[in-house]
């Protein structure tokens, strides 16, 4: 049979041969067993997911990667909870270069999946640290937004929000100058908006799922506490460290109290919870979506961009760009040890 042949052979095959959770090498259309595990302190894991793969994306990926140096020696497809779609994960033990997450979602566009690159991965089965920020992380919505909606400032405030969380203005600065344009609105209607919060899809199931695992969780947000309290009781956090809006008469009064939860106090968070913890840093996972979460997320063993801006996406470690949040797990379950199955 000729190269052509085979190829087009290779590329109509499912993947149903590949035992789940155990790795193979891949050469000439081939899988073949391997009789070890890749070393989790070596090399790169790149992982594809929510895609419908066959063998042709397998091919794809790999020659992909070796156009940036990187080969693939081993590979493995998984699926860490029922509620997800199986993976591939490709190990690349010549390089801890990671490729900009930009380009690798403009790469994995083209095959209509996600694909991320983790290097020493968080175990999901280990005690660990998950620290989230809320608006547009935990929750779907920008809090302060949906109050500037009460007070009929929504676009002057939301305008402030996005260029904060593109990284263009002070967080502090525009937290103060968007706070100070919700004087007047009544407590009341502060506690209605609270009961109605939309979830991030994935979110409550993720964090059940790490709770079972022994993680500890927490929020730390540059939004306001009555919300992060709700979002507690929602999803079964362990704490949460958020801003303090001022009331007088039952109406803010336009100013936030205490300390700001900015970028570099959200880091603060993290890193005090991880020696409170007795925790490794390559156990500690921070995930959200703006500007003010990046100090934060460089400062945890993995800092995931959910739903990003570009800014955020490029530099953070890896990327969520579309879906549920449950996919966080992919990038904590890679098969590295004898971990439960499903």
């Amino acid at each position: 049979m000729s190269q052509i042949n085979m190829a087009q052979q290779a590329a109509e095959q499912p993947l149903q041969h590949l035992t789940l959770n155990k790795w193979f090498s891949y050469s000439g259309g081939v899988f073949t067993p391997l009789n070890y595990i890749p070393n989790k302190a070596l090399g790169l894991f790149s992982i594809a997911f929510a895609g419908d793969f066959e063998e042709k994306h397998i091919v794809s990926i790999i020659d992909f990667l070796a156009t940036h140096n990187q080969t693939v020696s081993a590979i493995c497809q998984y699926q860490p909870d029922l509620g997800l779609a199986p993976a591939l994960c490709f190990y690349v033990q010549n390089s801890d270069q990671a490729i900009n997450p930009l380009v690798l979602q403009e790469f994995s566009n083209t095959l209509d999946c996600q694909l991320v690159q983790v290097a020493t991965a968080p175990n999901l089965y280990e005690p660990g640290l998950l620290v989230m920020d809320m608006d547009s992380t935990a929750i779907t919505i920008e809090c302060i937004d949906e109050i500037a909606r009460l007070a009929d400032v929504y676009d002057e405030v939301a305008s402030v929000t996005a260029l904060a969380m593109a990284g263009k203005l002070d967080f502090s600065e525009s937290l103060n100058q968007r706070v100070a344009k919700l004087a007047g609105i009544e407590k009341s209607l502060i506690e209605e908006l609270k009961s109605v919060l939309p979830l991030m899809p994935g979110i409550k199931v993720l964090c059940q799922i790490l709770k079972q695992h022994d993680w500890y969780l927490a929020i730390a947000s540059g939004g306001f506490v009555p919300f992060a309290e709700r979002v507690q009781e929602l999803i079964n956090l362990d704490e949460v460290h958020a801003n303090v809006l001022e009331f007088k008469d039952d109406k803010l009064t336009g100013k936030v109290l205490g300390t700001i939860v900015d970028a570099q106090q959200k880091a603060i968070i993290l890193e005090s919870l991880q020696h409170k913890l007795g925790l490794e840093k390559s156990q500690t996972v921070a995930i959200g979506d703006g500007a003010n979460d990046l100090v934060m997320m460089a400062k945890a063993g993995l800092g995931v961009a959910v739903h990003g801006k570009p800014k955020v996406v490029e530099q953070a470690q890896a990327a969520i760009c579309e879906g549920s949040l449950l996919q966080l797990l992919y990038m904590l379950a890679i098969p590295l040890e004898n971990e439960p199955a499903l």
